[in-house]
């Protein structure tokens, strides 16, 4: 099973947030995704926003 990650630094912010997820599973990822944007980005949880970040799942692991 190859680990997905979600690097925020692949998305440049005006929190500059340099912090990277990863998981075994896509659901699991998403789950600590969401809560990450919501908490330190200011996002809204909404289906569509989960969509969006289903789409920035990578697979392996994050750049060093």
């Amino acid at each position: 099973m190859t680990r997905k990650y979600v690097d925020c630094r692949d998305y440049p912010s005006v929190s500059k947030c340099t912090v990277a997820m990863s998981a075994d599973t896509e659901k699991e990822l998403l789950e600590i995704a969401v809560q990450h944007a919501v908490a330190v980005h200011g996002a809204k949880d909404t289906p569509q926003f989960r969509q969006e970040l289903k789409g920035a799942i990578k697979e392996g692991s994050p750049r060093g």
